[in-house]
């Protein structure tokens, strides 16, 4: 790269590509042209970016003529057809779909917590990891690096813009058909009230907390419960590292939280833990639970930190910290990593 680098953002009028737009025009201004590429539908359609109308152009091999780095917010299977083909064409790809995440020749980034791992990328694509991880890892990395993590275990609470826009506007219309109606009864009140317009969701998620996110794999587990456990151990290097996770899909729009027990090498203190995260780079330490201080999906939606509360030591365990953990997941949990991905390897040429 030489001068200033042409950035491609692939998916720019999907909800996390909406997002991306807006980090760009509020972070440092490094890039050169800005290309805006998405399907046939939205061809033509002109958006904001850094205070400029840009056109939207359509997927194709041409559009990606003369990208520097090209940010992917598309489906998985858009991605695992269209990542390879930019990538060819000499951009280097951030992508933001699970089409790469456990693949061995393509890095999974956070910039917090490994940029060194975004260096060696043998498909010239680097990995962005999913939401719910980047909920918590920051907050979690920095206490690894303290303490030395051993066995983690996590219960995520999923907004359903995680789902993406289907998710959302299943919820409203979920809490639009509830409103008003006689509910907590008996069994069954919310699902009679909803019928069958569950959206990308196995049961209603209006008034109602769902134990189920993403496809099934194998021994019941599903593929977002398989996600939080492989890659926290891929971003930590701890190969080996004994996860236990269950996700469950709540009705918040944005930001996920999780509950985390982590099991360390040595004994922890509270006070130090507190130390580390209220100086980690991307953490915000809100821990007050006399005065009702600690983080919520309210407190935390629309802004870039993991939030951290409830920080206490386990009551059985001189090792082991249990937290609750907040971050908005179209921000940090999508599109602010990608952003801060493809600003370290822009950095590399300068």
């Amino acid at each position: 790269m030489t001068g200033r680098p042409t950035l491609a953002v692939v998916g720019a009028t999907g909800a996390v590509g909406t997002v991306l737009l807006t980090i760009l025009s509020q972070r440092a201004d490094i890039w050169g042209e800005i290309r805006l590429i998405a399907s046939p539908r939205s061809v033509g359609r002109k958006l904001a970016v850094r205070g400029e109308e840009v056109e939207v152009v359509a997927l194709t091999e041409d559009a990606f003529d003369g990208v520097d780095i090209a940010l992917f917010d598309v489906p998985e299977e858009v991605a695992g057809q269209w990542a390879p083909v930019a990538a060819a064409g000499g951009a280097v790809v951030v992508d933001n779909s699970a089409a790469f995440r456990t693949d061995p020749d393509v890095p999974l980034v956070v910039p917090e917590v490994n940029a060194h791992a975004a260096r060696r990328r043998p498909r010239g694509i680097v990995s962005n990891p999913h939401c719910t991880t980047l909920s918590m890892i920051v907050a979690l990395g920095a206490l690894h690096a303290e303490f030395g993590l051993r066995e983690l275990v996590v219960s995520s609470y999923q907004a359903v813009s995680g789902a993406g826009r289907a998710g959302v506007e299943t919820l409203r219309r979920q809490l639009s058909l509830v409103a008003g109606t006689e509910l907590g009864t008996g069994p069954g009140d919310v699902r009679r009230a909803v019928g069958d317009d569950t959206g990308p969701f196995p049961e209603p998620v209006a008034l109602n907390v769902v134990p189920w996110a993403g496809s099934l794999c194998d021994d019941g587990w599903s593929s977002e419960e398989m996600a939080l456990r492989e890659e926290p151990r891929r971003i930590l290097g701890l190969p080996r590292l004994p996860v236990a996770v269950t996700c469950v899909r709540v009705p918040v729009v944005t930001a996920h939280s999780l509950t985390v027990h982590a099991r360390f090498e040595d004994e922890v203190t509270v006070d130090r833990a507190r130390e580390i995260l209220a100086t980690a780079p991307g953490v915000v330490l809100y821990d007050d639970p006399a005065a009702g201080g600690f983080p919520t999906p309210a407190d935390v939606v629309g802004t870039d930190p993991t939030w951290v509360g409830r920080v206490r030591r386990a009551l059985d365990d001189p090792t082991a910290l249990e937290l609750f953990v907040c971050g908005d997941n179209l921000r940090k949990g999508a599109a602010l990593n990608t952003a801060q991905i493809a600003e370290l390897v822009a950095g590399e040429a300068r």
